[in-house]
């Protein structure tokens, strides 16, 4: 009878340009990230998510950032969710609505002090869960604070990285 081991990719960077991020009260304004192809090539079962975000100078305390994941079945260069298109690329979305029902909240970080400069991990967190155990085709990230400063902007500190899941048998 044969066994499978849990296989896991080399960590592969996000391209998404968190440096200098406005702050957005209403959460509709962030960054996505570059799509990230999961049919044509790897096909994970799943992807772990992590990251760093470093705040800019004073940051307002008790504030956030959230970290949102979009998930299709076709690459958004064909169709877009509202303005996400799949390129690195400032954004504001046109539809509220698009938080609640088209993103899934992966992380959120809470700013609790008003120091800057501080860099904030990001724990592992998975793509499929997010999409009911399922990952889906096409995916990437949408970032957005509400930090009242921008993201800190000078030393590329901010960035996400994914590691890819599969299962070997034997």
């Amino acid at each position: 009878m044969g066994s499978s081991t849990v296989s896991y990719s080399s960590n592969t960077t996000i391209t998404m340009d968190l440096d200098g991020l406005a702050s957005s009260a209403s959460w509709i304004a962030g960054r996505e990230s570059t799509e990230i192809d999961n049919a044509t090539t790897n096909k994970y079962l799943d992807a772990l998510v992590q990251g760093k975000v470093k705040v800019g100078t004073t940051p307002t305390a008790n504030t956030t950032i959230a970290v949102y994941v979009w998930g299709a079945d076709t690459s958004l260069a064909t169709t877009a969710i509202d303005v996400l298109d799949g390129t690195d690329s400032a954004e504001t979305l046109t539809n509220t609505g698009v938080l609640n029902s088209a993103l899934r909240l992966g992380a959120v970080i809470s700013v609790l002090v008003a120091t800057s400069d501080i860099v904030y991990n990001i724990a592992p967190f998975s793509v499929a869960s997010l999409f009911g155990g399922v990952m889906p085709k096409f995916w990437g990230l949408f970032v957005s604070h509400n930090c009242g400063a921008a993201l800190h902007a000078t030393d590329n500190t901010n960035f996400f990285s994914y590691v890819g899941i599969k299962y070997d048998y034997a």
